[in-house]
């Protein structure tokens, strides 16, 4: 736990970034990316087994999330898909980070995939849970069969200023709702809980997390500075780097086949399917299965 205590601020964009690190200053980076709702300590077991290895470990709130906080009053509170890959880019210069291996899960995941995709002279290599996750507004407003849209209830329910209104007011019933539910066969206790619901209490959480979602159905506008990477991203591009996928054998998450993404990494890659009731939390519920992916990619 002891890097987890000692919580670092920087510079990096438009965002003053909270982050932790571990491992040598020397040694080759490593950024570990976490999802919704989660935060940090995702990563907790993974951490000191890459600083260990020599890794240098970097891995920070993403905006709306712990101690991460905007530079600016008057910055929107933006929760799309590019926004977030340039918060990595800026967060590695401010670090003089000149590449990394790239690992994630959830929005992390995507965040790592849209770096990887539109940016591969800073991916050395990229370790994502539930694979290829990089999407436009488009394809976002194309029904799914009833069952596949029952799982993504929660994404409706944030279109609607009902939902804003009850996110804000039961943030933490509401992700405990959803650790149970993605991860159906994972035993956490109300400490592990806690450590991580306190990073919803960052006063842009609400705000990035509707906005992501009603963003994806196309019922939010983004920026225009992000407009032209937004169009790249929706063409699907291609991942070229060394790439290797995870997925757990009891994700209760919305997610695809690998046999539907796996056309997208056209580099090496390799896809790996993690046994023993692993949920959507991969790394926090199997932490030696990650660390191995990103010490192998």
């Amino acid at each position: 736990m002891a890097p987890f205590d000692d919580v670092k601020q920087v510079d990096a964009g438009v965002l003053n970034v909270g982050y932790v690190e571990a491992g040598p200053a020397d040694g080759d980076a490593v950024i570990l990316l976490h999802g919704w709702p989660y935060d940090i300590h995702s990563f907790v077991d993974v951490v000191p087994l890459l600083a260990d290895a020599g890794h240098r470990v970097v891995v920070p709130y993403l905006r709306g999330y712990g101690t991460t906080r905007f530079r600016s009053d008057d910055t929107m509170r933006n929760g799309e898909p590019a926004a977030m890959g340039l918060d990595l880019i800026a967060l590695m210069d401010a670090l003089s980070i000149e590449t990394a291996k790239l690992a994630g899960f959830d929005w992390g995941a995507r965040t790592a995939d849209v770096v990887a995709a539109l940016w591969p002279e800073r991916c050395r290599g990229l370790v994502s849970v539930s694979g290829y996750l990089i999407d436009g507004q488009e394809s976002g407003t194309v029904p799914l069969p009833p069952k596949a849209e029952f799982s993504w209830w929660y994404q409706y329910y944030f279109a609607t200023e009902r939902g804003r209104k009850g996110y804000d007011k039961n943030r933490r019933d509401f992700a405990r709702l959803i650790w149970q539910a993605a991860s159906p066969r994972w035993t956490f206790d109300d400490a592990t809980f806690e450590r991580s619901a306190a990073a919803f209490d960052n006063p842009d959480h609400v705000d990035i997390v509707i906005h992501n979602y009603r963003w994806r159905l196309a019922l939010a506008d983004g920026e225009s500075q992000y407009a032209e990477w937004e169009k790249r991203l929706a063409a699907k591009p291609k991942i070229t780097v060394p790439s290797i996928s995870l997925e757990g054998d009891a994700n209760g998450a919305p997610h695809l086949d690998p046999s539907v993404y796996g056309k997208q990494f056209a580099g090496r890659y390799e896809h790996r399917t993690v046994g023993g009731g692993v949920g959507h939390n991969l790394p926090q519920e199997a932490p030696r299965a990650f660390a191995e992916a990103v010490l192998d990619v």
